[in-house]
């Protein structure tokens, strides 16, 4: 007599898991997108605080150069900061997924999509700074 194929059945504890560790992934890259857009706009803002105050008083004050310097390292720290969480939580999100006996479905994740578009505006900030 030919038994029909056996139907897995998912391990509700593990599938739940799964879950509960996609969502801190989750949560744990939008803490970087808010640190990393915190970084960006200090050092955008700093360049923009300085070259004001240099146009009201352009003889008796010129840091320009040096808050041109820190702007940037800031928005390159916050960029470079970005990219790294970007990495880790798609290898977090692969790991995940990589056991075959569940039945968790990846999905995109909106974290990474904002996280992305937080590089891209950030590269934007350090080219606007530098010329």
């Amino acid at each position: 007599m030919n038994d029909p194929l056996p139907t897995r059945t998912p391990n509700i504890q593990a599938e739940l898991a799964k879950e509960r560790n996609r969502a801190a992934a989750e949560r744990t890259l939008m803490a970087w997108i808010r640190t990393c857009l915190a970084l960006i706009s200090f050092g955008f803002g700093i360049d923009r605080i300085v070259s004001a105050i240099r146009s009201l008083q352009p003889e008796s004050f010129n840091p320009v150069r040096f808050s041109r310097i820190l702007g940037l390292a800031f928005v390159a720290l916050g960029t470079y900061a970005m990219i790294m969480a970007s990495i880790e939580h798609r290898q977090e999100l692969k790991r995940i997924q990589r056991q075959e006996d569940y039945l968790y479905k990846p999905r995109r994740s909106l974290g990474l999509t904002v996280a992305i578009a937080l590089v891209c505006i950030g590269i934007i900030a350090f080219i606007g700074i530098l010329f």
